[in-house]
């Protein structure tokens, strides 16, 4: 280290203050933008992505610190963009599923069978037992059964057990539904939520009338 004498006034030209090295090198400050697209990532997804993209370019550009922290900001954020594009596709096929049919469809559709409204038209009806999808067709095509009453249950009521649920949905579940010109042959069947369903949100009770033989175009005028 440089040394010169002291005199009256502070240190001689080529002193240096007490612990300065001057052949320590300066090391590089970290980029703030690196250091935001770490959290910024977390909480806001894509702008961690592109926080930690801006500072990748300023780290070679300045020769500044912070290139881990950058590849880490995209990477979480990368990550948080998936999580949330999965999240809206989940919630979007949720909804959809739980969303009535505006009415006659005007081609063959496969849907959920929560989506089913009254005067809805199936090319078959499903056996007993669990149904999630149905065949949803014109009425004017060739069917074999019909939604003829529908039961929604609140979606903050609770599960009164499968006999209950079933049981009001049979009320609206009867031959008066189908009026005096009904024809020969035409049985009428519940289907109600299970408690499975249920507790995925399922709220539709329904009363379909179906036959072996297909059914007039519309069997509720």
């Amino acid at each position: 280290m440089p040394t010169g004498s002291q005199h009256e006034g502070g240190f001689a030209a080529g002193t240096y203050a007490p612990g300065w090295d001057p052949q320590r090198p300066v090391r590089p400050r970290t980029d703030a933008l690196a250091l935001a697209s770490v959290p910024a990532g977390v909480v806001l997804g894509p702008v961690g992505i592109g926080l930690g993209g801006a500072a990748l370019s300023r780290v070679r550009a300045h020769r500044t610190r912070g290139r881990g922290l950058a590849i880490a900001g995209m990477v979480t954020g990368a990550v948080v963009t998936v999580a949330w594009a999965a999240g809206a596709a989940l919630w979007w096929q949720a909804d959809r599923a739980s969303t009535p049919l505006a009415g006659d469809v005007e081609a063959p559709v496969t849907v959920a069978a929560t989506r089913l409204v009254v005067g809805s038209c199936l090319a078959e009806l499903p056996p007993d037992g669990e149904v999630s999808q149905v065949r949803v067709v014109p009425c004017a095509d060739e069917h074999r059964a019909q939604v003829v009453a529908r039961t929604d249950f609140g979606a903050d009521e609770v599960w009164h057990g499968q006999e209950g649920v079933s049981a009001r949905v049979a009320k609206v579940c009867t031959p008066g539904v189908l009026g005096p010109d009904a024809p020969d042959g035409v049985d009428l069947v519940v289907w109600a939520p299970t408690d499975a369903s249920w507790s995925g949100g399922d709220r539709t009770g329904l009363c379909l009338a179906g036959g072996d033989e297909p059914l007039p175009a519309d069997l509720l005028g």
